[in-house]
């Protein structure tokens, strides 16, 4: 049953009460955020450079009654750096029940609540998406204030197709469950856009080679729109090859796949260098097995060399 709630403005509650209109500052100039409704409003954050955050979501910060955030400290960071000094109040995903009931009946009184994740879009791999269905359940607004996401930042950066894509978020961590889980979203015709803890990055990428063939195109961006950002474009087995020699990056992650080249013998291609990268391993070390394959087929010694890992850690799993 929907609950009707109390819809009179912040600007009129905060007249009544004689308190002043919230402020933020932005481009160095001081600004007044305008009232918001009563209800849940779901605000985009920067996914790291801090001038990425929009107007509006600047001044919802300000005009709301309370911030929620995932991490208060990094949410601090952002405010501060606006000059906006709304109360944070943490929720984040050991938030339990009663949490969310009290955040509700706060709604219900007639308060604006702004959430927001670390960095990005709520609710895209982070805990807001119960809030937000009980606040739906409970027959309050919920207001999106759309800005920065690491998927479309991602993916839009990387070269590959944009018509079709498919978010998975982050793979299971351990090797049998991500290689069971890549069985799977290889059967989907699109773009995959991935996340995945920089630490786990090279092990990642081996499975998906020799799941998803050492010949897709992919691309790997790391720290995206903060100093170091990096984006890695070719095939999976170039780039698992890459970070099998570097070891794990730094920052955070993500990960493009695009789908198969349609080219008549890509199949046999990987069936007949994993049969002879099998019959060499059985004689040298990976990297002598995948120098020796690579000059026998023509094919770069760094896709030869990333299969033959996967090889050898499917064969002593």
């Amino acid at each position: 049953m929907t609950q009707k709630i109390d819809t009179r403005t912040r600007r009129r509650r905060d007249a009544a009460d004689g308190k002043p209109p919230a402020t933020f500052t932005a481009f160095g100039l001081a600004a007044e955020a305008e009232s918001i409704e009563p209800g849940l409003h779901v605000v985009a954050t920067p996914i790291g450079n801090l001038k990425d955050v929009s107007f509006r979501a600047l001044a919802t910060l300000a005009a709301a009654d309370a911030v929620l955030a995932e991490d208060t400290r990094v949410t601090r960071t952002l405010l501060m750096h606006y000059g906006i000094t709304t109360p944070l109040v943490a929720y984040h995903e050991h938030s339990n029940a009663a949490v969310r009931e009290r955040m509700v009946a706060r709604m219900q009184a007639g308060e604006a609540l702004a959430l927001v994740s670390d960095a990005g879009t709520p609710l895209v791999s982070d805990p807001g998406f119960k809030l937000v269905q009980a606040a739906i359940e409970a027959g309050l607004s919920v207001t999106p204030i759309p800005g920065p996401s690491a998927v479309m930042t991602a993916i839009v950066a990387a070269g590959l197709p944009t018509d079709r894509f498919f978010f998975e978020g982050f793979l299971p961590a351990k090797s049998g469950a991500r290689c069971n889980r890549l069985e799977a979203l290889g059967q989907i015709h699109g773009t995959l856009v991935l996340f995945e803890s920089p630490h786990r990055l090279p092990e990642m990428l081996v499975d998906a080679v020799a799941v998803l063939g050492a010949s897709r195109p992919a691309a790997v961006a790391r720290e995206l729109t903060k100093l170091y950002e990096t984006i890695r474009r070719g095939s999976l087995g170039d780039l698992a090859a890459l970070y099998a020699e570097e070891g794990a990056p730094k920052g955070e992650v993500v990960v493009i796949i695009g789908t198969q080249a349609e080219v008549p013998d890509a199949a046999a291609t990987d069936a007949g260098i994993d049969a002879a990268l099998t019959a060499a391993l059985a004689r040298h070390s990976i990297k002598d097995a995948a120098t020796l394959v690579a000059e026998e087929t023509g094919q770069p010694r760094r896709v030869v060399y990333a299969r033959a890992l996967a090889l050898a850690r499917r064969d002593d799993a």
